[in-house]
């Protein structure tokens, strides 16, 4: 096993995986895969990304995250 910040760390992965597990796939019942595919697009793209705050992030969602970090880069 390795530390962190090695490249075989993959605590982010798990983490991200548990939070769609408890978040989305326990939640809903779908009939086909594309509803499924469809469901974790969504989840990714609209909740995920834009709305859903993460304590690594400094408790930003991970576009506010990234658009703090442009202009940042932008000013400096």
């Amino acid at each position: 096993m390795s530390g962190k910040d090695n490249c075989y760390d993959n605590a982010v992965a798990e983490s991200f995986f548990n939070a769609l597990k408890t978040e989305l796939i326990r939640k809903i019942t779908c009939e086909t895969r594309a509803q499924v595919s469809q469901a974790v697009f969504e989840y990714i793209e609209i909740f995920y990304n834009k709305k859903r705050l993460h304590s690594n992030n400094n408790y930003l969602s991970p576009d506010e995250f990234e658009e703090k970090m442009l202009l940042k880069e932008m000013g400096a």
